[in-house]
């Protein structure tokens, strides 16, 4: 005998999904989050991103099954109104590790922020900025001049690491990017494919005269002086994708898009 699923749903504000919201309430039963064993997102990937944030910061992680009623949609599944219950126990579970930044501020200041795509330093005035970078404790760049640089998971590599020239990375590689914004010095340098266990430090060199900022996916962090980015495996998130368009899929067709 089969156990029913209690669903919640949630949507973005835009008309678009609220319609979607209407027509899916009217169709099927739901339950508030709090009482809920898996949610039901529509929106666009940044609606995603703050449904993932809103459980982490909650402490209650659930399944999310997604549909795409914004943009890209990379993160969601197709938007359907019908066969949903079919579609929920058919899906496929990806397991996500979010990275986890913790950030020193030049006042003295310490913030503890999840990921779910990228950590990005990103200089705050015309000025570049200038980063010593340390993976597990060793320096490997005494002095990185930049607009920026970034640390993208997996889930994250198909989206501001790959505008910034950074590597696709195969779901469930284990791996994170490691990828400079616009590098002046070493011109040269392109990034690094990191194991997911490295810790990774930044030190911000002048922060007066060229300030950075610290970015957790949409949160950020200003004046920084120092940060340290890592997986959290403490709290792995789980998106839920039908067979026949995968997360894995979508990543590995994005390094064939000209």
């Amino acid at each position: 005998m089969s156990v029913e699923v209690r669903r919640a749903l949630v949507a973005s504000p835009t008309p678009p999904a609220k319609a979607a919201e209407d027509r899916l309430r009217g169709a099927y039963d739901f339950v508030p989050v709090e009482q809920a064993d898996m949610v039901i997102a529509l929106g666009g990937d940044g609606f995603m991103l703050q449904t993932l944030h809103s459980m982490l910061e909650g402490r209650r992680i659930l399944p999310v099954f997604g549909m795409n009623l914004g943009t890209v949609g990379f993160l969601m599944n197709e938007w359907r109104l019908e066969r949903l219950e079919q579609r929920i126990d058919a899906a496929k579970h990806f397991k996500v590790n979010p990275l986890r930044m913790t950030v020193d501020t030049v006042d003295g200041e310490r913030f503890s922020i999840p990921a779910i795509n990228e950590v990005s330093l990103l200089r705050e005035t015309r000025q570049t900025a200038k980063l010593e970078v340390k993976v597990n404790e060793r320096t490997v760049l005494p002095e990185l001049v930049c607009d920026g640089v970034l640390v993208a998971t997996p889930a994250g590599s198909t989206a501001y690491n790959l505008s910034a020239h950074g590597p696709i990375l195969p779901l469930g590689s284990a791996l994170m990017a490691l990828t400079p914004i616009s590098p002046f010095r070493p011109r040269r340098w392109r990034g690094a494919i990191l194991p997911e266990n490295t810790i990774i430090e930044f030190s911000v060199l002048d922060p007066v005269k060229r300030p950075v900022s610290a970015v957790a996916d949409q949160r950020e962090v200003r004046d920084i002086a120092h940060v340290e980015v890592r997986i959290d495996r403490a709290t792995p998130l789980t998106l839920l994708f039908d067979p026949e368009h995968t997360l894995d899929d979508r990543i590995a067709a994005e390094q064939f898009i000209a």
